[in-house]
């Protein structure tokens, strides 16, 4: 019996090949061990080009999208340090107070405060909500400590959009008797003005925040309101995300007597843009010491703040 040589073909020849038994032409294509593999191919000098120019045109172009690179760190601290950015945001920050009424007790108030800002035309219309969650220990003798909420404070700054070199606000703030004990609020209906100023020269963030609070409505047996929240803010931004910052609250309530009337605090402390995942947050840590207190501010206090942080 007669045994045949076994017959290999390359892949490109295989496919000259059948590209020319499609044509009708006739064709050689060399093996590796010398056997000729023959079609009818007219075209069999051209056939190599004619492959080539059809794989090119059947294969279309990759087109490889490109992923937005994470906004940079100082950038976006200068943002999250601006009161009245275009940047929707979600703070938590807790106060803890020290040496707190007669007893020297600890009073701690976590704020849950969602910033929304809203561009209308030429204007951002800044919405800040103030939601506290207080631990209020007893003042005095005979009362009671008490945890719950406390009254929600509403803001909405008017602000340009347009990016100025000093930036400002304005508009109304409200407070809303939500306190789920009387210890914990007013339970009045508060309204008055809010102003804020700052500017941003190189690494620095500085500017102010002036709120004035009259009640206009609630509880006709508890005392109106009549008081004043001042904010000043200092920042200074490092590398990496990495920030200084000083931003105490001194408060002035016009009705209470001499000694009980002012809170000013003095202190600071520092701070940094991170990133949990995609997840854009700043973290930041300052402390207080009251230069000017009252029976119910205490002494000192420590703020720690986490911010979640969704940039546009």
């Amino acid at each position: 019996m007669y045994n045949s040589p076994m017959r290999t073909i390359s892949c490109h020849q295989w496919i000259a090949l059948v590209i020319g038994s499609c044509v009708g032409a006739t064709a050689s294509a060399q093996t590796d061990n010398g056997f000729v593999a023959s079609l009818h191919l007219d075209l069999g000098a051209a056939l190599p080009s004619l492959v080539g120019a059809t794989l090119v045109q059947d294969v279309p172009p990759v087109e490889i999208a490109s992923t937005p690179a994470p906004q940079d760190a100082g950038a976006l601290a200068r943002q999250a340090q601006n009161p009245v950015a275009d940047l929707i945001s979600l703070p938590l920050q807790n106060n803890t107070s020290f040496n707190v009424g007669l007893g020297n007790d600890v009073r701690n108030v976590l704020n849950i405060q969602p910033v929304i800002p809203v561009t209308v035309g030429d204007w951002n219309l800044i919405n800040r909500i103030i939601m506290p969650v207080v631990y209020q220990p007893a003042l005095a003798p005979g009362l009671t400590s008490e945890f719950g909420l406390g009254d929600t404070n509403y803001t909405l700054f008017f602000s340009p959009a347009e990016s100025q070199s000093i930036i400002w606000g304005v508009g109304p703030s409200f407070d809303i008797p939500t306190a789920t004990d009387d210890a914990l609020g007013t339970g009045q209906w508060n309204l008055g003005p809010s102003v804020v100023v700052l500017a941003m020269p190189g690494p620095w963030v500085i500017g102010g925040i002036w709120q004035q609070l009259w009640t206009i409505g609630g509880d006709s047996a508890r005392p109106d309101v009549n008081r004043m929240l001042f904010q000043y803010f200092v920042n200074y931004n490092l590398d990496d995300g990495w920030y200084l910052t000083s931003a105490p609250i001194i408060t002035a309530d016009w009705n209470a007597p001499s000694g009980e009337d002012w809170v000013v605090p003095f202190g600071g402390g520092f701070g940094k843009i991170f990133r949990i995942g995609d997840q854009a947050m700043n973290a930041s840590f300052q402390a207080f010491y009251n230069v000017v207190d009252t029976t119910a501010s205490g002494d000192w206090s420590i703020r720690f703040q986490l911010q979640f942080l969704f940039p546009k």
